[in-house]
């Protein structure tokens, strides 16, 4: 009986020293190397917002003054008018043609139609246009987000926009169409910090710009953070969670409109329209990827000018200019969102 237990603890005895050596030389070279790996940055920072994939929404304007529209091409009297309203559907979809950490590229589209409810628009050819149709932006866009190395990354954005006071598509005119575009070199230090400055041809003041632009999103904490892409927007965020998100800031919004005049010196008006939105921003996730967004603010008269000719920026271009008066709006939409 002795000789048997002797027997089986040498046994035991020579698995567990042979199972210790396998162990001891396994070749963890065959793995590779984690320090080969080129990592890269990602293009949002910690608690930002989700990004829009598709968006469905309901825009609504006060009442407010139009003064000082002119009351036809040869007349030189001015006239005041009440817009009693303005109600707009805004629709925007961006959809990620290749998304990987060396790349992302998205293909996108987006429509915003404003009805002008005018007080008795009378005779006046402007004003009857602007009633009876709709001022209209449909265009198409890209975005390609290219990240260098951990640190460094490039945003290319370009877009081109059908612009104009429609009643119906045979009024569409090759002047109708504007193109903007955006590049920004940028530097993300950190998960809770990106920053980055390049230029932009935009039509956002209603008026052709070539301008600086500067991106910065920063986390401060798990409550407190900012977007900005100056001048066109910029907001401070505060997260009650990270699917219930509040926001406070502005945006400048607009383009050039074309509007066909019959009797002008090139039967068309050019509407430089552009606005900044002071505004308040709530966004909560409903169910899986979809999100409700709800803002209300004021929307503030940058600029309407009514112009003769495409691009123009003369005083002797110019058809006539109202000073709008500043009415309180709300937004609300519909977003399913990206994961």
């Amino acid at each position: 009986m002795r000789n048997t237990i002797i027997f089986f603890l040498l046994i035991f005895s020579i698995g567990a020293f042979a199972q210790e050596d396998t162990t001891e030389v396994v070749d963890y070279s065959k793995f590779g190397d984690a320090e080969g790996v080129k990592r890269y940055c990602t293009q949002k920072v910690l608690n930002q917002l989700p990004q829009r994939i598709i968006s469905l929404g309901y825009e609504y304007h006060g009442g407010f003054d139009m003064p000082g529209v002119k009351m036809g091409p040869l007349l030189p009297a001015f006239q005041d008018y009440r817009v009693e309203q303005v109600s707009a559907i805004r629709a925007q979809a961006n959809i990620p043609v290749i998304s990987t950490n060396r790349i992302i590229w998205q293909l996108g589209a987006n429509y915003w139609s404003s009805k002008y409810a005018i007080q008795n628009p009378g005779n006046n050819a402007f004003t009857s246009s602007l009633s009876n149709g709709s001022m209209t932006t449909a265009g198409i866009n890209t975005t390609i987000f290219k990240p260098l190395n951990e640190k460094n990354f490039l945003i290319a954005q370009s877009s081109v926009d059908m612009n104009g006071v429609f009643q119906n598509l045979s009024d569409v005119n090759g002047k109708a169409f504007t193109v903007s575009g955006t590049l920004i070199y940028g530097w993300k230090t950190s998960e809770k910090n990106m920053i980055g400055t390049g230029i932009s041809r935009t039509y956002r003041a209603g008026q052709i710009l070539h301008i600086p632009v500067l991106l910065w999103n920063r986390t401060f904490n798990d409550r407190w953070g900012m977007e900005l892409l100056l001048p066109a927007r910029g907001h401070v965020r505060y997260n009650f969670s990270t699917t219930n998100i509040l926001q406070l800031g502005f945006e400048l919004e607009g383009n050039q409109f074309w509007m066909n005049q019959p009797g002008t010196p090139n039967n068309a008006l050019f509407v430089q329209r552009g606005e900044m939105k002071p505004r308040i921003i709530w966004d909560r996730k409903i169910s899986g990827f979809f999100w409700l967004s709800a803002q209300a603010g004021l929307r503030y008269n940058w600029r309407f000018d009514v112009m003769n000719d495409y691009d123009a920026r003369e005083d002797s271009q110019r058809y006539f200019s109202s000073r709008l008066g500043n009415p309180f709006y709300f937004n609300i939409s519909i977003n399913f969102v990206s994961p």
